[in-house]
């Protein structure tokens, strides 16, 4: 499990671990069921606190991306495809609520924007 993460970044790092975790669950690299690295293994090999990464995997269990198992561990939660499309597209709304806040900041118009999305989209 590859998880980078950025001191200069706006964002805690127990958040940015959450994040990449979720789009490694959202794009299959970590499978349903799989075992996740104990809190204290990751907190070693990211050099952070456990409570850091605790922070993470109970956000992630409360968002229904892990189960976790006392004496077994963190496994990654048998999602079903609705879940993942629905958290899919909160993360879409999202930037597309802070492209038209940008939009409307700057004088760009509605039409350009869903021109520029349009391209984006049929990429």
């Amino acid at each position: 499990m590859d998880i980078l993460l950025s001191n200069s970044s706006d964002k805690p790092l127990y958040e940015q671990i959450t994040v990449q975790i979720k789009g490694q669950i959202m794009d299959g690299t970590l499978a349903p069921g799989q075992a996740l690295p104990s809190m204290r293994a990751l907190a070693r090999d990211l050099r952070l606190s456990v409570i850091t990464v605790q922070r993470a995997y109970e956000d992630l269990t409360r968002d229904g991306f892990l189960e976790t198992i006392p004496g077994k561990g963190s496994f990654v939660s048998a999602q079903n495809a609705a879940f993942i499309r629905e958290e899919q597209l909160r993360m879409a709304e999202d930037h597309l609520q802070k492209a038209a806040e940008i939009g409307r900041g700057h004088g760009i118009s509605y039409e350009q924007l869903a021109k520029i999305l349009r391209l984006f989209y049929e990429e």
